[in-house]
C-alpha cells in the first residue's frame, strides 16, 4: 500500500471505539490462525497495534502475538475488559484480574493443562506454521474454564475462602465466574458477534428481530452470560442506550415493572450505568478545562436521557427512575457552575478601562482568549441540549447575556480605536480582536468580518488623522 493509503487506514482505525478495535484485532488474529489472507491480515493488524499502543517502532511488537499464551487464553474476554479504575457493571471484567488468574492456573488451577498448552505453542512456533494453534487454545480454554468455575462456585459446607485468597484480592475473585463463563461459551459469543452487523445505526424493529434471533441460544440466556451478550451488541450500536429497546421487546411492554421482571431488564441497568459513567467523565473533563469532546458527550447524554425518558414508562420513585433523575441532576450541576462563570471571564477581558488604568492592566493572553472562546462555544453547545439536561433556564439566560454584552462591547471598543494615546490604543486593539473572536462564535463569521473591517477602518482613519496634523 502507498504511504497515503497506509495513513488513511491508520486514521480510520484510530477513529474506532476501543471495543471495536479489540474486536477487529481479534478477528484478524483468527484469520491468521486459519491461514486466510495472511498478508493483508498481518498488515492491518500491524497498523492496528500501532494505533492501539500509540507507537511506531517497538521491537516487542515484531514478535507475533500468538506467542503470548496468556493473551491467547483470554482473547474471548477482550471486548469486555475495562481498566481497574473504571466503575464495574455486569458484562465487564477488570483487565487487572487476568494476570493473577493466569498465574493461579499455572500454579494450582490447571497446571498440567497449562504446561501442555505452552508445550504445544513451542512446537507450533518451531514448525513455523499456525496449524493446530486454534485447537490447542480451545482445549486449554475449556480446561481453564472448568478449573475456574469449580473453584469459584460456592459449595454448601465447603470453606473456599483460603483457596480463593491464593488466587488474588477480592476484585479478582469477583471476576472469576465471569471469566470462566466467557471462556466456556466462547463459540456462542463468537457466533453472536459473527451474526451482528459491524455497526447498527438505529435499532429498528427489523434490526431487533435480527438481534433477537442471534441471541436465541440457550447458553447466552443465563444470568451470567446475558450481560456479556448485551455488551457485545451495545458495542455495535451507534447509540448504545438503544439496547433498552431489546428489553422492551422481550417484555412486550414499556412498563418498567414488566421490563424489570424479565432477564433482559439488565439491559436498562447497563444503559443507566453507562450514562452515569459518561456523566462522571464529563464532570472530570469540565473540571480540567478539556472541552474538545464535550459536544459529543453532551449529545450522547442528551439522546440517552431522552430515550430512557420517552421509551420507558419510568416511575419517579423506582430505582431506575431515581437513578435517571440523579444522572440529570449530576449533569445539570456539572454544567451550571461552568456556564455561569463564562460571562465573568468575558467581562474581565473586554471591560472598558480609562487610559490611565491601561498601563497597570494585565496583558491580554491569546491563549486565554482561546480558552474563553472555547467556553462560549461550550455554552452554545449546551443550549442545543439544554431542555433534556435540566439546564434550560441558566443556559438561555447566559447565552443571551453574552450576546448582548459582547455586541455592545465590540462596538464600543471599535469606536475607542479612533482616539487615545498609542499605548492605550494598542491595548484596546487587543481587546477588540478578542471581542471579534467572541463575535464569530456568538453571531457568525459574517458579523465578525464586518466588525473586523470596522476596526481596521478605525485604525486607518486614526493614522491618517495623525499624519494630517
Amino acid at each position: 500500500m502507498s504511504q497515503t493509503s497506509t495513513e488513511r487506514l491508520r486514521e480510520y482505525l484510530a477513529q474506532l471505539p476501543p471495543q471495536a478495535q479489540a474486536l477487529l484485532m481479534r478477528e484478524f488474529e483468527r484469520a491468521i490462525e486459519r491461514g486466510e489472507d495472511v498478508a493483508v491480515a498481518n498488515f492491518v493488524l500491524e497498523q492496528l497495534r500501532k494505533v492501539v499502543r500509540g507507537t511506531e517502532d517497538d521491537d516487542d511488537e515484531a514478535r507475533p502475538r500468538t506467542d503470548d499464551p496468556a493473551r491467547l487464553l483470554f482473547r474471548p474476554l477482550e471486548p469486555f475488559l475495562i481498566e481497574s479504575n473504571f466503575p464495574m457493571r455486569a458484562g465487564q471484567v477488570r483487565r487487572t484480574s487476568l494476570t493473577p488468574v493466569w498465574q493461579w492456573l499455572g500454579r494450582d488451577g490447571a497446571p498440567e493443562a497449562a504446561s501442555a498448552f505452552e508445550a504445544a505453542l513451542a512446537a507450533i512456533r518451531q514448525s513455523g506454521s499456525t496449524a493446530g494453534l486454534e485447537a490447542a487454545t480451545r482445549k486449554f480454554q475449556l480446561a481453564a474454564a472448568e478449573a475456574i468455575v469449580q473453584v469459584a462456585t460456592p459449595v454448601q459446607g465447603d470453606d473456599r475462602q483460603r483457596t480463593l485468597s491464593r488466587i488474588g484480592p477480592p476484585n479478582v475473585v469477583e471476576d472469576l465466574l465471569s471469566i470462566g463463563a466467557v471462556l466456556r461459551a466462547r463459540e456462542a459469543i463468537d457466533t453472536l458477534g459473527g451474526k451482528l452487523p459491524g455497526q447498527i445505526r438505529v435499532l429498528t424493529p427489523s434490526q431487533l428481530e435480527m438481534v433477537t434471533a442471534a441471541l436465541n441460544v440457550p447458553s447466552l440466556q443465563t444470568p451470567q452470560l446475558l450481560p456479556f451478550a448485551l455488551s457485545l451488541i451495545m458495542q455495535r450500536l451507534a447509540a448504545p442506550w438503544q439496547i433498552i429497546r431489546l428489553a422492551i421487546k422481550m417484555a412486550a411492554s414499556d412498563d418498567e415493572i414488566r421490563v424489570a421482571a424479565t432477564p433482559y431488564g439488565i439491559a436498562v441497568t447497563i444503559a443507566l450505568h453507562d450514562l452515569s459513567f459518561l456523566t462522571a467523565c464529563l464532570r472530570t473533563d469540565i473540571r480540567r478545562g478539556h472541552f474538545d469532546n464535550v459536544g459529543d458527550q453532551l449529545k450522547i447524554l442528551h439522546d440517552g436521557v431522552r430515550g430512557l425518558r420517552t421509551e420507558l414508562d419510568l416511575r419517579n420513585d423506582s430505582a431506575w427512575g431515581r437513578q435517571l433523575t440523579s444522572i440529570r441532576a449530576d449533569i445539570s450541576n456539572s454544567l451550571q457552575s461552568e456556564i455561569e462563570s463564562v460571562p465573568g471571564r468575558v467581562r474581565r477581558i473586554l471591560r472598558q478601562r480609562a487610559d490611565k488604568d491601561i498601563a497597570s492592566a494585565p496583558k491580554i493572553d491569546a491563549a486565554e482568549v482561546e480558552d474563553i472562546a472555547a467556553l462560549i462555544d461550550f455554552v452554545a453547545v449546551c443550549r442545543t441540549y439544554a431542555s433534556e439536561l435540566a439546564i434550560n433556564e441558566v443556559t438561555l439566560r447566559t447565552y443571551s447575556d453574552l450576546q448582548h454584552y459582547v455586541e455592545h462591547s465590540t462596538e464600543s471598543l471599535v469606536q475607542t480605536l479612533r482616539g487615545g494615546d498609542t499605548k492605550a490604543r494598542a491595548y484596546r486593539l487587543m481587546q477588540a480582536k478578542a471581542a471579534i473572536r467572541f463575535c464569530e462564535i456568538l453571531f457568525g463569521h459574517d458579523y465578525a468580518s464586518l466588525m473586523n473591517r470596522a476596526a481596521e477602518n478605525a485604525m486607518t482613519g486614526e493614522r491618517k488623522a495623525t499624519k494630517a496634523e
